[in-house]
């Protein structure tokens, strides 16, 4: 390709060639933390915009060389399943096959195959399996899990008697027939997570589910012990929903060596991003089952821009093949929602139209139809599209956060998930900052508005364990405040909490004459004068939300009527009808 001045860094550094060019002139580049999702993303013109003290020295001589630089070689196109991969003296269907005779309704069913190993089986074969029930055909994707071993795994949304039958590129795995039982659902199943009533949630069986979420990007790739650490801290926690990445983390309080790795291959030598490493995918998917025990549902980040690994410039044939054997592997586990990225908007080397193509490889081949979103860093993705069932976000003001949900609400008409509304800690980045009583504050403004906000801790310590990436344990004042908001939003309307016309200077959420919630967030009134509707009448509880208490008032109050405050911040009232 020929360098212009629009090029971005990226494209640049992707040659070798071109990449000396570059340090040549701008060797800082060599040593700018955090390259790939800030300056990959700057074309030339930006950056000597940004760098404006050697702009016009050296802007036209590095056009001058870049010119001379030969085109890297073209990518390679997606490998295709091998016509030939087995002759006709392999009987059709002769693979030895494994699989269990029930298994419960919302549970892992997993048929697996003793297969052949020659060649790549990671692009040579083509796997698939129809499941029927009661005249109902789904069809799921099929995988390679090394040492000749093939599987299906399929979520049975159904009781009774299943049917499969297998296709393959491979005679030996071709046209294998079985059938087991569904049985029902055991204690505490209750089934994937769905959208209800346009903004909220509830499991598939109709249980209703309130999203209150933490992040923990990297902490599958930390170890045993780190990694069990976590899931002790979030047994005796309020969080119901992990933010976590497929692959490990680059950054801030982040430069550790994952366990595994997701390819074959090493850092030195380069990725054979044609062959995938099971013994990574096994880990994560055996860390999304620990996290499935505890009732907490998986929020996976496929791709994000903190990578020094490569995993954020793989080739439109790697992504869509990565994609297709991510969801084969997890799409049967119940607790799994997709997030096509964590900030999408900072990872140079995709276009919107990959986006696209991303949701619609994952959408066509997850049978169950799990959750699926596209979070943002400073563009929100446009939430609109079909495929988009709630909107994930970060927060684009420094102060503003769950304030605009009304707003958003009324835009997109889907549940608003503020994923990431900056994290309790004391860092020295302004995300990562904030005290526990606005994290607080942030949930319960987000809760009345009609929304659910997430958590993240970022406090420092001399290891460098940040829950927001790491886990480990939590050391904020927040979590305990989130549990009993959870307690409060569980207590109230089954249908959740739907933001109702209130004064301007107080927010409140509810179902009118039933039930009122509302928020005084960092105001500190003494009373407050209400007027509602003649003849319903109301219990009342004062509620301090950072103190944990709820004080029930004497008497029964109707029409206008005054409620004594203490004159602190972050209380809040509720009426509930009697």
């Amino acid at each position: 390709m020929t360098f212009t001045e629009q090029s971005r860094i990226g494209e640049i550094w992707k040659n070798e060639a071109a990449r000396e060019v570059l340090l040549d002139y701008i060797p800082e580049l060599s040593d700018l933390p955090h390259l790939s999702f800030i300056f990959k993303n700057h074309t030339l013109q930006r950056y000597s915009e940004y760098n404006q003290t050697i702009a016009s020295e050296w802007l036209p001589a590095i056009l001058a060389e870049l010119s001379k630089v030969p085109p890297r070689e073209a990518v390679r196109t997606a490998s295709a399943p091998a016509t030939d991969y087995e002759d006709e003296s392999v009987a059709i269907g002769s693979a030895v096959a494994h699989a269990p005779e029930q298994t419960e309704k919302w549970g892992v069913f997993e048929l697996e195959l003793q297969g052949p190993n020659h060649g790549n089986p990671f692009v040579d074969v083509a796997l698939s399996a129809e499941f029927r029930c009661e005249g109902r055909t789904l069809q799921t994707l099929g995988f390679y899990d090394g040492a000749g071993v093939y599987r299906v795994r399929f979520m049975p949304d159904a009781e009774g008697e299943w049917t499969y039958r297998t296709h393959s590129s491979a005679r030996s795995l071709d046209r294998i027939e079985g059938g087991f039982i569904c049985t029902s659902a055991s204690e505490g199943n209750h089934g994937p997570v769905r959208v209800k009533n346009t903004y909220h949630f509830a499991y598939e069986d109709g249980s209703p589910y309130i999203p209150v979420g933490t992040t923990c990007y990297a902490w599958t790739h930390q170890g045993d012990a780190l990694e069990e650490e976590t899931l002790e801290s979030l047994k005796a926690s309020p969080f119901n929903k992990m933010r976590m990445c497929v692959f490990p983390k680059s950054y801030l309080f982040n430069l550790n060596e994952p366990i595994y790795n997701a390819f074959e291959g090493s850092m030195e030598d380069g990725w054979d991003f044609e062959r995938f490493n099971p013994a990574f995918f096994r880990h994560l998917e055996n860390r999304i089952a620990d996290l499935g025990a505890l009732g907490i549902e998986a929020d996976l980040i496929l791709f994000h821009p903190y990578d020094r690994w490569g995993y954020a410039e793989m080739d439109e044939a790697s992504d869509d093949r990565y994609l297709r054997y991510i969801v084969a592997r997890l799409s049967a586990y119940r607790n799994v929602w997709w997030s096509l990225a964590n900030e999408y908007d900072l990872m140079w080397a995709k276009e919107p139209e990959d986006w696209e193509r991303y949701a619609q490889i994952v959408t066509s081949n997850d049978p169950v139809h799990h959750l699926i979103s596209n979070h943002n860093c400073f563009a929100f993705y446009d939430f609109s599209k079909p495929w988009v069932t709630h909107c994930s976000i970060q927060r684009v003001d420094v102060y503003k956060t769950s304030e605009a949900t009304n707003e958003w609400r009324e835009k997109w008409k889907k549940p608003i998930v503020i994923d990431e509304c900056a994290y309790e800690g004391d860092i020295d980045q302004g995300w990562g900052n904030i005290t526990g009583e606005e994290m607080t504050r942030r949930f319960w403004e987000g809760a009345v508005r009609g929304g659910y906000v997430g958590h993240g801790e970022t406090y420092l310590n001399p290891e460098e364990i940040l829950w927001w990436s790491k886990g480990g344990k939590l050391h904020g004042s927040s979590p305990a405040r989130i549990a009993f908001l959870r307690t409060i939003m569980e207590e109230g309307p089954a249908d959740g909490l739907n933001p109702l016309p209130s004064d301007w200077d107080v927010p409140r959420a509810g179902i009118a004459d039933e039930y009122y919630l509302y928020y005084f967030g960092f105001n500190q009134p003494r009373f407050r004068d209400f007027r509602l509707k003649p003849g319903v009448r109301y219990k009342v509880d004062v509620i301090d939300t950072w103190n944990m208490t709820v004080v029930e008032q004497d008497g029964i109050y109707e029409g206008e009527f005054r409620i004594e405050l203490p004159g602190r911040q972050y209380m809040a009232v509720r009426m509930r009808k009697l």
